[in-house]
């Protein structure tokens, strides 16, 4: 049982860390590069890796000796394997601060939100009021295009086009939250666009109202900074509805 056990949680460790290493480089992980930060030989971790590929959770570009994440991977990633992230009471005082010099309306509000949550997410922030029906904010589009993955001409037509056309992208984040934080990941979308794309959304309360803040981004986006920024936005917008 505790072999099993052990063998479990090394390749969860294993995972996670193929993840980690793709979201912040983009490029295929080897079993060379984690033998660097893991003390087992290249042999086990090639095992290993095989395994978690042959589960679902990776698969290999036939171009390349390292492995990718699929939707799988970073399904179970966030759901079991992300670790938790805060901005301290220091940012969130600064983050505060911007909402000084701005206009006390909805409006001026959630356009100051998607820049600052663009800000601190490098990606694209989107918010919008439940009952709002074509109305929505957003900023950082450019953000996404710096990613390798939409270096291509056809998914960044695609993908502005998601965006003008905005039916979709509310009807998406308006959905029913049963859970205080929602991630969609590449196919969990059903996007008509494009499957390149990962979507975490929470709410907020505005007043008698309740509103939406998203981040939009390519699969390999940072989903610890993303909960993160929105969660801790989700607070402060409630504080600053509270006022006005």
């Amino acid at each position: 049982m505790s072999r099993t056990l052990d063998h479990h949680n090394r390749k969860n460790k294993v995972l996670a860390a193929v993840v980690s290493s793709y979201i912040d480089s983009g490029v295929p992980v080897s079993s060379k590069e984690l033998a660097k930060d893991f003390s087992l030989s290249s042999a086990t971790l090639r095992n290993i890796l095989s395994e978690l590929e042959d589960e679902g959770y990776l698969f290999h570009p036939h171009t390349s000796a390292g492995r990718v994440p699929t939707d799988r991977g970073y399904r179970y990633y966030v759901d079991f394997l992300m670790d938790q992230n805060r901005l301290s009471d220091a940012q969130k005082a600064l983050i505060m601060g911007e909402y000084e010099s701005i206009d006390p309306s909805i409006e001026h509000i959630l356009e100051k939100t998607t820049e600052i949550v663009a800000g601190l997410t490098h990606y694209t922030a989107i918010a919008s009021f439940s009952q709002w029906e074509d109305k929505i904010f957003y900023k950082g589009l450019s953000n996404i295009f710096q990613q390798r993955e939409f270096h291509d001409y056809q998914k960044i037509a695609l993908l502005v086009r998601m965006m003008e056309e905005k039916k979709y992208l509310l009807e998406l984040i308006n959905k029913r939250l049963e859970e205080p934080m929602k991630i969609y990941i590449g196919e969990d979308l059903h996007c008509p666009f494009t499957s390149d794309i990962a979507l975490v959304v929470t709410s907020f309360k505005g007043g008698k109202s309740q509103g939406r803040i998203a981040v939009l981004g390519p699969r390999r986006m940072s989903y610890v900074n993303s909960v993160s920024a929105l969660e801790s936005m989700s607070g402060i917008l409630h504080q600053l509805f509270e006022k006005i």
